[in-house]
């Protein structure tokens, strides 16, 4: 099948790779020319596991094209998909939708009869039907579906191939029956699908990533609780996720979320609802992201305490800047907000990342950065574990102790070694969890 994969930041190159992976011909579409260049040339223009490999074999088999042209997109296809980002606006909490609003300006003109555009980026409820009712005036004879992503960074792309559920979210039969074909290789492997109408698709999606970021703020939150009342938060997720009804998944302490989607997707959320009138139904959201934010400002509060008070003349090795493992993504990432915060207090830092580093240095440039992870440690006197990259785990703290200072660490994350880590001679702290439980130099 002839398709179209309109935006090729993360999600679109993902889907158009994948889509071209299971015998579809794909056009991805984008207006960074320089982007576009280099995806045609064979390379992915971000980091995502497999991802270099499926653009390296889609372009070499012909099945997967790039292109510019929103004209030459509505020739080559009558199936669009609409990947285009959907960022907070900078005024206020809501969704910035000119990304999708000038797909559909660009593209409307140019398309043939019966042609089906599918959104997949993550919009306010009742996109689709604005956008279904600006295509009555530009191709009257368009129809407009939603059909949202649940990618994970790091593993997006065993997520599009391998996904736990299909949502199609279709107004006719026909826009339903399309959409079954494209990911019929899914629905042969058994993924369970389910057919909405648009509306309520939008809502699936922000629906899931406002229930997820809920589990994580909620698990801080007894983080916080654990650290007044001398308990410790990482026992107390493991009884607490064996409950069937609950579940162990993101319920990990530490630093929070960020990135592109979990931050801007409630905020978004929140206002949407406010705007149709049920402000209050998910007022808790606002408390979410509270209690996310302020797990930046207790990282940096708790680290300023181990080293007295103060990071005036310390050296602060930290070892993560992207949001998340296996990814190379640092926007909203926790990571650098600290990093940037000690450094601002006075301290001398160095980031290590073994992927983000050359995105982290665009967006913080007065960071130091370095590849190498004893050369972040040396001279430190404290360490801070801020993104749980597995190189990480397996550090060998005897021998990193021997260039730092002071061989003090904090883990934000809470998926280091604690007794390891002490038995080398290290002080260990931890988000939410007691000295007693650690073990180690106090």
């Amino acid at each position: 099948m002839r398709m179209t994969v309109i935006g090729t930041g993360y999600v679109g190159t993902v889907h158009a790779a994948c889509m071209a992976d299971i015998g579809h011909e794909v056009l991805g579409v984008d207006i960074d020319a320089e982007r576009i260049a280099t995806l045609a040339a064979g390379r992915a223009p971000l980091h995502e596991k497999d991802l270099d490999a499926l653009v390296v074999s889609g372009v070499s088999s012909g099945r997967l094209r790039f292109s510019t042209s929103l004209a030459e997109a509505a020739a080559f296809a009558d199936l669009h998909f609409v990947c285009v980002g959907t960022p907070q606006r900078p005024n206020g909490p809501a969704a910035d939708l000119r990304y999708v609003d000038s797909v559909v300006e660009g593209l409307g003109p140019h398309l043939r009869p019966g042609a089906l555009v599918v959104g997949k980026s993550t919009v306010p409820v009742g996109t689709a039907e604005r956008i279904a009712g600006r295509l009555a005036h530009l191709a009257p004879d368009a129809e407009v579906a939603w059909n949202p992503e649940f990618l994970r960074e790091g593993s997006a792309v065993h997520d599009t191939m391998h996904p736990e559920r299909l949502v199609l979210g279709v107004a006719s039969a026909r826009a339903d029956t399309l959409l079954r074909t494209v990911y019929e290789p899914m629905r042969r492997a058994g993924v369970p699908l389910f057919t909405t109408d648009p509306a309520t698709a939008e809502l699936v999606k922000v629906a899931s990533n406002a229930f997820l970021a809920t589990k994580i703020s909620f698990v801080n939150a007894m983080a916080e609780v654990c650290e007044a009342a001398g308990a410790d938060v990482t026992l107390l997720a493991r009884a607490v996720g064996a409950d069937s009804r609950i579940g162990p998944h993101f319920l990990d302490p530490g630093l929070g979320f960020g990135g592109s989607c979990f931050p801007k997707d409630i905020r978004a959320f929140a206002a949407r609802a406010e705007e149709l009138g049920a402000g209050e139904a998910v007022a808790f959201l606002h408390e979410v992201d509270r209690i996310n934010t302020r797990q930046r400002r207790r990282t940096v509060e708790r680290a300023r305490r181990l080293l007295g008070g103060t990071f005036a003349g310390r050296r602060v090795g930290v070892l993560g800047a992207a949001f998340k493992p296996g990814s190379d993504d640092v926007r909203d990432s926790p990571a650098l907000a600290v990093a940037t915060a000690v450094r601002a207090q006075g301290a001398a830092v160095r980031v290590h990342d073994p992927q983000a580093l050359d995105n982290a240095r665009a967006v913080c440039p007065d960071l130091t950065y370095t590849l190498d992870i004893p050369k972040a440690c040396e001279d430190a006197d404290l360490v801070l574990h801020l993104t749980q990259w597995p190189e990480y785990r397996a550090i060998d703290p005897a021998a990193l102790a021997g260039v730092v200072r002071t061989p003090l660490i904090l883990d934000a994350r809470n998926v280091l070694d604690a007794r390891a880590w002490g038995a080398a001679g290290w002080a260990f702290r931890a988000l939410g969890r007691p000295v007693s439980t650690l073990g180690g130099a106090s």
